[in-house]
């Protein structure tokens, strides 16, 4: 009977993968980001060291980021989409708050309206104000002889 053992036993390492792994882990966290964080590691690559940008740049067009991941179906879908104009009159099921919704943002849009034309009213003053300022010093200021004069013609 065999007494020794097949292999020596290894020393369990601290991090788990080695220490190669850690560009996959960061590739990872990028693209979970989007293209706004590979973006910024780049132009940070070029401030700090600029061998790091341009190697991040090179990387992001051999692995064709440019046209998946930052251009991609997901990237186009915008918050401003998902929750912009079109959602705040769809129904949410409910018909009390529906009824409740529907007059309140017809009272904000009266309230608007009302406040754009006070916001019109009070220019309209204040421009009228300016011309007739513009008018008084205009009167007071003494005219050229050439325009006191009487025409030669008379």
């Amino acid at each position: 009977m065999n007494t020794y053992p097949s292999a020596a036993p290894r020393a369990p390492s601290r991090i788990p993968g080695g220490l190669l792994t850690w560009p996959r882990r960061a590739e990872a966290w990028l693209d979970g980001h989007g293209r706004k964080a590979w973006i910024t590691a780049m132009v940070l690559g070029f401030i700090f060291f600029w061998p790091v940008g341009l190697a991040l740049m090179a990387y992001m067009f051999a692995t064709n980021r440019w046209s998946k991941e930052m251009f991609g179906s997901t990237c186009r879908k915008s918050r401003r989409t998902e929750w912009g104009a079109h959602r705040v009159y769809a129904s949410s099921g409910n018909s009390a708050f529906d009824a409740y919704k529907a007059e309140t943002l017809r009272r904000l849009e009266e309230e608007q309206a009302a406040f754009e034309g006070f916001l019109n009213r009070l220019r309209e003053a204040k421009d009228k104000q300016e011309f007739d300022a513009f008018m008084e010093d205009r009167a007071r200021s003494p005219r050229p002889a050439a325009e006191t004069a009487p025409p030669a013609d008379a």
